[in-house]
């Protein structure tokens, strides 16, 4: 089987423009872009962590400038979009509504067996909600027999919400505290939304096109990883059929052996110009989630280490990977002091790359912006592994 030969260069860009950052704007301005780029990428991850602003409207105010955290709110009340589960829980354009059925279901066929007074629980749940319109977990008395023994240790109540919103009996908004508000399918699905299952070939390929239109160029370990929820999903073998048929080809890059790589074949004529724009981006980012991607692609070895014990740490608690053009140049720890107004900048550790005066001024501009997007007046930056960058830095800011 013939397959297309890219260089590196080709790569990054193919992959860059897919994940929404050939140039800052890519999608446009206002709450229409940040719709589109949902449905383009067809997936933006959730993530709880507040050490700055939270991963969905981080990843998408990288790209949306001068995003307000409200339209996403905005787009979920309108019904555009929903909050569900891929590989892990994130913002799904509501088209693709039937698509999450098979992933319910593997939760679903996934669960152990309950005891009656936990299916008895739910019921009252669900009966309860369909009375009273949408509820917080908080709306429901503190049922706890024994005390908490950590952050998952939920109380009978909060784990019925949880399992009926996985099964698909609830679905969730969120408040403006990030409170989740539980409500029943029906009074959240638009009316004209296409509620049937999927077939498992369907299913296969709608995530096999999914994964391919926000990666761009794609191993099939990262295709099954998003449908890793559903049981004897059939991505593999449909990707093999999509590859005879001609919809998606394989390609290789120049100076790299890994294993096969696949793409749309859109991208075999495409001309993709990146504007070398600077981008701060979240862990969670559709960029970063896989690492081997990322030393693959862009000889990048990068990992986030809020998951790493503080012992072990090289670069800090949360830092962010900076990108400009197609080169990550930095890592930022950073923290935003909601209460001083403060971005505080712990350690900007530049790679080992060449770095330039105007690349520092687009790092700054960055800075600035990433800031301004955390509601934070003044940038501290206490720590650089480069003196004259942190200088340049420090004027500029």
């Amino acid at each position: 089987m013939s397959r297309l030969v890219l260089t590196t260069s080709q790569a990054r860009k193919i992959i860059l423009h897919a994940a929404g950052l050939s140039k800052r704007a890519q999608f446009g301005k206002g709450r229409e872009a940040v719709y589109k780029l949902i449905d383009h990428l067809g997936f933006v991850q959730v993530d709880t962590n507040y050490v700055v602003e939270r991963a969905h409207h981080h990843a998408i105010a990288s790209r949306v400038p001068d995003y307000k955290l409200e339209w996403l709110d905005e787009l979920q009340a309108d019904g555009r979009i929903f909050e569900f589960w891929t590989y892990a829980a994130g913002y799904i354009p509501m088209h693709d509504f039937r698509f999450s059925l098979p992933v319910k279901a593997g939760f679903l066929s996934r669960r152990k067996p309950l005891t009656q007074a936990e299916i008895n629980l739910m019921d009252k749940v669900v009966d309860r909600i369909a009375r009273e319109g949408p509820l917080m977990a908080r709306d429901f008395e503190n049922d706890r027999v024994e005390a908490s023994s950590g952050w998952w240790d939920w109380r009978p109540s909060k784990m019925a919400l949880e399992r009926l919103h996985l099964d698909g009996r609830l679905m969730t908004m969120r408040r403006k505290d990030f409170q989740k508000l539980y409500d029943l399918p029906r009074n959240v699905i638009p009316a004209d939304i296409d509620g049937t299952m999927p077939t498992d070939e369907e299913f296969a390929r709608h995530v096999i096109r999914r994964s391919l239109g926000s990666l761009g160029i794609a191993y099939a370990k990262e295709m099954v990883w998003r449908a890793r929820y559903v049981k004897d999903n059939l991505v593999k073998k449909e990707l093999e059929k999509l590859v005879e048929e001609g919809e998606i080809c394989q390609v290789a890059i120049e100076g790299l052996k890994t294993a096969p790589l696949y793409m749309l074949p859109g991208y075999k004529s495409k001309k993709i110009q990146l504007s070398d724009d600077a981008f701060i981006l979240s862990p969670f980012d559709v960029l970063n989630v896989f690492r081997h991607r990322l030393r693959d692609f862009f000889d990048f070895d990068y990992q986030v280490e809020c998951f790493v014990p503080q012992a072990k740490r090289k670069y800090g608690y949360f830092s962010l990977p900076v990108l400009v053009g197609d080169t990550f140049f930095a890592r930022m720890d950073s923290k935003a002091d909601r209460k001083k107004d403060e971005l505080a900048i712990h350690n900007l550790h530049f790679e080992p790359v060449k770095l330039t005066r105007p690349v520092i001024l687009k790092i700054s501009d960055a800075i600035r912006a990433f800031a301004k997007f955390n509601q934070c007046e003044t940038v501290t930056i206490k720590r650089s592994n480069d003196k004259a960058a942190l200088k340049v830095l420090r004027d500029a800011l």
